[in-house]
């Protein structure tokens, strides 16, 4: 239930409306600031957690990237907080459970969450003062965005870019899927800001200069075209009253615009060809190709639902005629991860496309998607349909998130594009008004017909994109870069060269002088909740091995279900095909139905399904391990028997005969995983180094690491074969079967108090059918590897560094100080070497209790070998460091806050679940608590001292194949893999 609120009546504020949304269990007030025009929003709820954002539009007008890089710089320090990173400092000064900002095409938006009200008070004001009192330090922005130094101190030495977004952009443009949007973006959108590249594109980068950056930031960063949102119980008039007196009285409103232009619609489509870097001679069916049409503004919620209803029409599931054509064609290899809706922009956005083909197939691949697409506008789409499309609006409209990130800025994100766009924000959030109004208009006869027709058909505001392999476009822009500076290094004379050293040299000083950090709020050890609380969650023993674990949680009409069954014990070779049967048994047939009738009933019955596999390390040994199958669904409270009717029909009867969907499926998943390690590569890095530290740690990297990446490839490889592929098939059908021979079966039924009971009676009906076993024998996760120094090639114009060391399990004593230690490292020594210092986008460390192991990274990082040395001297540095108390406290401050983080309404019921799985109990939760609030400086040193010896660490290095073969890493010795 939402809390009622007595709106604000602060003078400088006029409250235009207050809308109670009770599908969201909060009423919304809207005001704007009479002096300077800024918006606020206000959604008013019960909850503890309390969310702040800021959003300005930015409307950059070149690829140099200055939002983004005004982004970082803004949070380098300010009018009131004059520290060099004011924003880090701040991360382990406080007990925030979110903090963070983001760059987005047309908007900037700088947000945090904080279940304490003195947290939220101190973070408010480091923000406000950050984003409209800036510094803007030209040193930071030499830091932060781009900078030359002299690579070496020879007298010729050659000069080389550095920056911390200039690194990030070019690992975030190593990504094939970037690149394509990037691409279409630039098509679509000739004359807009979204013709350019808002993270910077990174030849462009360097071109800005800080006289822009400044007036960039002047021009945007104002009230007048600011957004502020805030979320929580906190009163509304405290928040103006801070926004007023930290920040608004001190300006009048401005007289500039920043409007995102309307595209000129082209008057027929166009056909364009671009090129991706790809580390491989062989560039035989590499080619991705692309359609995208630009269609109406996101801002008028009647367009953007029936775009959403189209989209879904189209492209949904693997049911929907668009996709099973681009799942099924000879054309490609599988759909291109641009497929659906982009609705963030001022004008959406849909696309969809293929990869795994040939530029030459461009014209077939055009005229077959408008076959498709004309085909379904004439058959038409079933009234059924439709119901199942505006069934999962429905359900996704009404779902309390807050797993991964909190549900208020969820919100916030929801009813952004509409404010940046001068929409209405409070319909964006509440959009069953509209929804309803879609469901009268879509059973008017030929409605799908004239909006497939007229918005994509007959709308010549069309791009068809051809992006094509090159094995030598990398090398293009590493020459074209070096030209780059050597021209602008013959053209220096002494007097250059000694002010390129003086930037250097005040940096290098800036980064390392010890600022006063007691300007800045602070919370300590005493602000931390004394105490601990677990979501109520009923035991119900049923016999027969059965457990029913039920709890009633605010889930807003969904009810969550999950069946979890203890592993058997599996062979070497079951063991490798447990995660492909988990990505396969939702996409496939069940028993008779097939995979299309299949897709068709999750639409129409679940807002999710899945099968995955939770394991977890014991307490007392990392060696030793506790493994599950989990059947997990979600669904709206109206659709509990068929929920579970279909959770149970996908456990038991998941059909793997459909052997030419399994090898389109295996050809999916490998494009995905392929495309997730630019994003990914830092966890990547850490799976492979820790991979010796235990069994767990080594099934993790087969299966979801970089070696089960190879796997993964070279399975698809082999399933060109039609005996390999029937033998998988046969494979996973046995797998099926023996995994239901458990004795053990724990479920778990989360729902809202009405719908309680009725929802726990019918899974305990469905699961009735399970197997029944006498078995003893348990699973495993198998041995422990070997634990070896690593080189793995992919394709990233940046490093990912990883070192590990084996430690200890959960229930160790060391293990609290070893979690404190990781934040003390990053806190005092490895944020500034890696990021500050070195331009990697980041770097730290943390302690995996479940794998056993310590583990140190970096993420997008120009440097390598370097980096591995900056791991080896924040252990130095430690050791021979004095005991700082405020650096300690920061440190615990920081594990406590990543402890103390709050997960949905569901969510908490299900970790509660799987502490009970588990056998981790409350009192276990609080000594772990106690022990780190406890930490001494002299225990991180001595767990350093204990575990963080050289002689026990595994390197990985994740890069390019280049740098891989420079003689400053081949000359190494470590083992080399590919999956580039």
């Amino acid at each position: 239930m939402n809390a009622v609120v007595t709106p604000s009546t602060h003078p400088a504020f006029e409250l235009i409306r207050t809308v109670p949304i009770e599908s969201l269990g909060l009423d919304v007030h809207e005001y704007v600031h009479r002096a300077t025009g800024a918006r606020h929003l206000h959604m008013a709820t019960d909850t503890d957690e309390n969310v702040f954002m800021v959003a300005l539009k930015t409307v950059p007008e070149d690829s140099t990237g200055v939002a983004h890089i005004l982004e970082h710089t803004v949070l380098c320090g300010s009018e009131k907080y004059p520290v060099r990173d004011p924003f880090f400092m701040m991360l382990r000064r406080s007990l925030n459970t979110f903090m963070n900002a983001f760059t987005s095409s047309d908007w900037t938006a700088y947000p945090f969450a904080t279940q304490n009200p003195k947290d939220f008070d101190n973070l408010l004001s480091v923000y406000l003062d950050a984003v409209f009192f800036s510094r803007l330090d030209p040193l930071d922005f030499a830091q932060e965005g781009h900078r030359v130094e002299l690579a070496s101190d020879e007298p010729d030495a050659p000069l080389v870019f550095k920056g911390v977004v200039f690194n990030e952009m070019k690992g975030a443009m190593s990504s094939v899927s970037s690149v394509l949007w990037d691409r279409l973006c630039f098509e679509l959108f000739p004359t807009n800001t979204y013709h350019h590249n808002s993270g910077g594109d990174p030849e462009a980068i360097p071109d800005l200069s800080y006289d822009e950056l400044m007036a960039f930031y002047k021009g945007h960063y104002h009230p007048s075209n600011a957004i502020l949102l805030t979320f929580g119980n906190l009163p509304v008039a405290q928040h103006h009253d801070a926004f007023e007196s930290r920040a608004l009285n001190r300006f009048e409103k401005s007289k500039e615009v920043i409007e995102v232009h309307l595209e000129q619609s082209f008057e027929a489509p166009k056909r364009a060809t671009h090129r991706y870097a790809l580390d491989d001679s062989d560039a035989a069916d590499k080619t991705h190709l692309i359609m995208g049409w630009k269609l109406g503004e996101s801002s008028d919620l009647d367009a953007m639902l029936e775009a959403q209803l189209l989209s879904s029409v189209l492209m949904e599931n693997s049911a929907s005629p668009l996709m099973q054509w681009l799942e099924t064609n000879d054309l490609g290899t599988a759909p291109s991860p641009l497929c659906g809706l982009e609705e963030s922009m001022r004008e959406m956005v849909l696309c969809c496309g293929i990869e795994g083909s040939e530029a030459s197939r461009a014209d077939q691949f055009e005229a077959s998607v408008l076959d498709v697409i004309r085909k379904t506008a004439k058959e038409g789409v079933s009234e059924e349909r439709l119901d199942a499309i505006l069934h999962q609006i429905e359900l996704h409209q009404r779902e309390v998130t807050g797993d991964g990130m909190p549900y208020g800025l969820n919100l916030m994100l929801r009813a952004l594009g509409a404010a940046t766009h001068n929409g209405d924000a409070v319909a964006a959030l509440d959009l069953s008004p509209a929804v309803e109004k879609l469901r009268q208009k879509m059973r008017a006869p030929n409605f799908i017909q004239s909006r497939l027709t007229d918005l994509l058909l007959e709308n010549p505001h069309r791009v068809t994109l051809v992006v094509a392999p090159d094995a030598n476009l990398d090398q293009e822009r590493k020459d074209r870069e070096t030209s780059r500076l050597a021209t602008m290094r013959a053209s220096l004379d002494e007097e250059a060269i000694n002010t390129i050293r003086k930037l250097a040299t005040d940096l290098e000083a800036r980064q390392n002088q010890i600022d006063d950090a007691s300007i800045l709020p602070k919370v300590g050890i005493s602000d931390i909740p004394k105490d601990v609380s677990a979501p109520t969650l009923e035991r119900r023993p049923l016999g027969s091995g059965r457990t029913h674990f039920v709890g009633a949680s605010g889930t807003n009409g969904l009810v969550y279900q999950q069946v979890a069954m203890d592993l058997p014990a599996l062979t070497e070779a079951q063991q490798g095909r447990l995660p492909l049967l988990c990505a396969l048994a939702t996409e496939v047939g069940l028993g008779g139905s097939t995979y299309l009738d299949v897709q068709d009933r999750q639409s129409s019955t679940v807002g999710s399904l899945s099968l995955s596999v939770s394991t977890r390390a014991s307490r007392e040994d990392v060696n030793e391990a506790f493994g599950y199958l989990v059947t997990s669904s979600k669904a709206l409270a109206n659709r509990i028997p068929d929920q579970v009717s279909l959770m149970m029909d996908t456990l038991m009867r998941a059909s793997f005969d459909e052997t030419d969907r399994i090898k389109e499926l295996i050809s999916q998943m490998r494009a995905r995983r392929d495309q997730s390690i630019s994003g990914a590569g830092h966890s990547l890095a850490m799976t492979a180094a820790s991979a010796g530290m235990s069994p767990l740690a080594s099934l993790y990297q087969s299966q979801s690491g970089l070696a089960g990446i190879a796997s993964l490839r070279s399975l698809d490889n082999a399933l060109s074969d039609s005996a390999a592929l029937r033998d998988l098939s046969t494979e996973l059908a046995e797998l099926r079967d023996h995994l239901l021979s458990s004795p053990s079966v724990n479920l778990l039924t989360v729902s809202d108090s009405q719908s309680l009971d009725q929802a726990a009676q019918a899974l305990i009906g469905a699961v009735a059918p399970l197997a029944r076993s006498d078995r003893t024998s348990t699973w495993t996760p198998g041995e422990k590897q070997a634990s070896t120094n690593q080189i793995w090639v992919a394709n990233t114009q940046v490093n990912f560094c990883a070192k590990a060391y084996p430690t200890v399990s959960s229930g160790h004593p060391d293990a609290p100080a070893l979690t404190v230690l990781g934040a003390y490292l990053r806190n005092g020594f490895l944020h500034r070497a890696i990021r500050e210092q070195g331009g990697a986008y980041g770097g730290g460390a943390s302690h995996d209790a479940n794998v056993g192991a310590f583990r140190f990274f970096s993420y997008r990082d120009p440097r390598n070998i370097g980096t591995l040395a900056d791991f080896d001297a924040s252990v130095e540095w430690l050791l021979s460091s004095k005991a700082d108390s405020h650096a300690l406290e920061e440190a615990i401050l920081s594990v406590v806050s990543s402890l103390d983080k709050p997960a949905s309404p569901a969510g908490e019921v299900k970790k509660a679940f799987y502490d009970a799985l588990y056998m981790r109990t409350l009192e276990q939760k609080r000594a772990l608590r106690e022990a780190i609030i406890n930490t001494r400086h002299e225990d991180l040193c001595r767990v350093a001292d204990t575990y963080l010896k050289p002689e026990l660490a595994c390197s990985v290095i994740l890069t390019d194949a280049k740098s891989a073969e420079s003689e400053s890493l081949s000359s190494l010795g470590w083992q080399h893999h590919d999956v580039s």
